[in-house]
């Protein structure tokens, strides 16, 4: 749990420092025990490609914290504290009358300092609603993915990011919210067929609008892996009286992440979301092309612990 104070940038915690240091730890065992297997006679040893990823994903409420008042510079300085390779944004604003007719998703890119990319759910007050996605990685392609209109439209946002070890998919959500889930559980399954579908490792995260103990959150448990949060506090709505979890984040079950550590960040005037950040390992196996073996480029890497950056700073 990382408790904020909102009036100045957030610290660093601690428990973000431990977890960096258990991830190196990981790494660091992965290569020894790469190097442990002997290779082909004549050709040279293959090294494991471990990328980390730090990973937010936030419903920011149009920029409008629990003051009132739009903010992007103070969501700007929330996420900026949070060192994220990618960032998965839910209700964003595009030009739109109530939030001064910035184009927020942008915006808050070029505050950051990230690559950006917005998917409309619908028209709304002469401009468009809907989400965004942040990456410090480039963007190699967008795909809005249309799912089954609820009380509003939606759409899953999925970018797909070109990192050391090869291309990753990012999918963004932002379910139906009301209590019968009918249309919330449809478009969950339009998000799963569209996962299982995917050549890449993929990261998910959103708002689900939805418990634990629910069939839209089994539906994604079949197929890929929680990054189950690891402190007490898991309650990510509301920000001024949290009593309910409904922000997670999910990795391809199929591909060798390791979830290192998850935290629910107390912002508690932002939004009315706190923000949830994971730190996450994918690992990959090299690429062997004939008799030799091609290994991903490092960017961002720390030789000691074999550590390689998803995304270059």
């Amino acid at each position: 749990m990382l408790r904020t104070a909102f009036s100045h940038q957030v610290p660093r915690s601690r428990r973000a420092a431990a977890s960096r240091i258990r991830a190196a730890r990981f790494l660091a065992l992965l290569l020894l025990t790469a190097c442990a297997r002997p290779a082909p006679p004549g050709e040279p040893a293959p090294a494991p490609v471990a990328e980390t990823w730090r990973v937010v994903t936030y419903n920011i409420r149009h920029g409008a914290g629990l003051d009132e008042r739009i903010d992007l510079e103070r969501i700007a300085r929330v996420l900026r504290s949070l060192d994220a390779d990618v960032i998965a944004l839910q209700e964003v604003d595009s030009v739109v009358r109530r939030s001064g007719r910035e184009d927020q998703a942008k915006r808050l890119g070029e505050l950051l300092g990230m690559n950006h990319a917005f998917g409309a759910f619908m028209d709304y007050q002469g401009g468009r609603y809907g989400m965004a996605i942040l990456s410090r990685c480039a963007i190699r392609r967008v795909n809005p993915v249309r799912l089954p209109d609820g009380n509003e439209p939606r759409i899953a946002l999925a970018v797909e990011l070109d990192a050391p070890g090869g291309p990753v998919t990012m999918v963004n959500v932002h379910f139906d919210w009301v209590a019968d889930d009918g249309y919330r559980f449809a478009q969950a399954q339009r998000v799963a067929r569209f996962l299982d579908s995917l050549s890449t490792p993929y990261i998910l995260a959103g708002d689900f609008n939805d418990r634990p103990h629910t069939r839209t959150l089994s539906l994604f448990r079949e197929r890929a892996r929680e990054a189950a949060k690891m402190g007490e506090q898991r309650f990510t709505f509301s920000a001024d009286d949290p009593n309910r979890e409904l922000d997670y984040v999910f990795v391809s079950g199929k591909d060798r992440w390791r979830v290192v550590d998850v935290d629910v960040v107390e912002e508690t005037v932002a939004s009315d979301h706190f923000p949830v950040v994971a730190e996450l390992v994918l690992r990959r196996a090299p690429v062997r092309t004939g008799r030799r073996v091609a290994a991903a480029p490092r960017v961002a890497s720390d030789p000691a612990a074999g550590l390689v950056r998803a995304c270059a700073r």
